[in-house]
């Protein structure tokens, strides 16, 4: 069973930044595709970012290129999510997600999700 959880959300002004971490079950972080969702509203679950395990390569969705950067730290099954200039369109429940297919990451259904942390940006 892999578990992960998310800290690191809360307040930040227009401009600021905040990092978001995602604490992963023993090995998770280093042998799974892991990446970070996004869900306003009325609205569906967006992918954000995503670390593919095979090649470390990465995706970001068009609308955080350039502001958000994904890593991990396999030594301590954690992945993160920094966000610099951050907007207030960026105001969400942040998800860590993680799958050993990249594929279902992409595709919107990763098989493992953490409980979702709020980060609001206020202008």
């Amino acid at each position: 069973q892999v578990q992960l959880v998310e800290s690191g959300g809360g307040l930040a002004q227009a401009g600021g930044s905040l990092r978001l971490s995602c604490a992963a079950s023993a090995r998770t972080s280093s042998t799974y595709s892991m990446a970070w969702f996004r869900q306003t509203p009325g609205k569906e679950r967006e992918i954000v970012a995503a670390l593919n395990w095979g090649n470390e390569g990465t995706y970001y969705a068009d609308s955080v290129k350039g502001r958000f950067t994904i890593s991990r730290d396999n030594a301590k099954n954690t992945v993160y999510l920094q966000m610099n200039s951050l907007k207030p369109e960026d105001t969400a429940v942040y998800y860590c997600a993680a799958d050993g297919f990249i594929r279902n990451i992409l595709g919107g259904s990763p098989g493992y999700w953490g409980q979702g942390t709020q980060v609001t940006v206020s202008s």
